[in-house]
């Protein structure tokens, strides 16, 4: 099944945004059911959590591992995903979101003594990474275009 460009493009530009690093070919993370793409698995996303120093400089910076993207490939809207991305990913539905993580995914190991600096730290990344421009858009764009003029063909 050959995914449309919309829908290609709204992955890919999330899976960017949420800095997703499992999307490959050699691991796509992708199942066809009832003739739907539902995307399963999203342990690799949010990679960034695994070293916080830097996070909020980090959250301004492109995603170069999204030129492994299986869909890269079909996601020909970037631009149009973004708006439409950024208009449904509002700083409300980011905080909401955030809010439903359990508390105990929260503590232990944080660098931020309690389970409410640790979820202000997700939200700030995300509505960080949310503002123009981003970087993880033009990165894609970029490595759309690198796939397109390159050898392989799909």
């Amino acid at each position: 099944m050959k995914p449309d460009a919309d829908l290609a493009s709204s992955v890919v530009w999330f899976d960017a945004f949420v800095t997703n690093v499992d999307r490959t070919p050699r691991n796509t993370n992708l199942l066809v059911w009832h003739r739907a793409l539902w995307l399963i698995d999203h342990g690799a996303a949010l990679y960034f959590h695994h070293r916080w120093d830097g996070f909020l400089e980090r959250s301004r910076g492109a995603f170069p591992l999204i030129k492994d993207h299986v869909l890269l490939p079909f996601a020909d809207r970037l631009v149009e995903a973004d708006a439409t991305m950024t208009e449904r990913i509002t700083p409300e539905i980011i905080e909401r979101i955030v809010g439903l993580v359990p508390d105990e995914w929260l503590t232990g190991d944080s660098p931020f003594g309690d389970s409410a600096g640790h979820r202000r730290a997700y939200v700030e990344y995300l509505r960080s990474r949310l503002e123009p421009p981003h970087a993880f858009l033009e990165e894609a764009i970029r490595a759309r275009r690198s796939l397109a003029a390159g050898p392989m063909h799909v």
